[in-house]
């Protein structure tokens, strides 16, 4: 029998280290990796603050164009969308908190980091640079 998704979503998520390559050097993150139906719903949602050397890696497996939104998210946050090459495609900078709007990736992806609001700006990630995951089979 499946878990309640309330307790799905309090489980603390496997957390992995990951770099952004970038023309000013290698930046260092440890991220939450959300990889199932249940963990990507929930993301950041409800979360009041987050680390500038922490985010959330959305796995979706396969590479597909994606889009979100920040309903019931409290914090901005920048979205860094990764090919399935591990270059960054595109980037959606300081998304509104609590919007509906929808953010697409503009185009095909395998993965989608979020960060805090900013903090793509101020390692100067840019469409192109490399994402290096440290996980297993990565």
């Amino acid at each position: 029998m499946a878990a309640p998704a309330n307790q799905i979503w309090a489980r603390p998520l496997r957390v992995e280290p990951l770099d952004i390559i970038t023309n000013q050097g290698i930046h260092h993150f440890k991220v939450e990796v959300a990889d199932t139906p249940e963990t990507q719903e929930r993301g950041l949602m409800y979360r009041r603050s987050l680390a500038p050397d922490r985010g959330m890696l959305f796995d979706f497996k396969t590479v597909q164009p994606v889009t979100f939104w920040m309903k019931n998210t409290y914090i901005p946050l920048d979205m860094v969308f990764i090919g399935a090459d591990g270059r960054i495609v595109s980037i959606a900078r300081n998304a509104a908190p609590m919007s509906e709007s929808l953010i697409s990736s503009a185009g095909p992806v395998l993965e989608v980091l979020e960060l805090p609001g900013g903090r793509a700006a101020q390692i100067d990630a840019l469409p192109g640079d490399r994402v290096r995951e440290r996980r297993p089979g990565r």
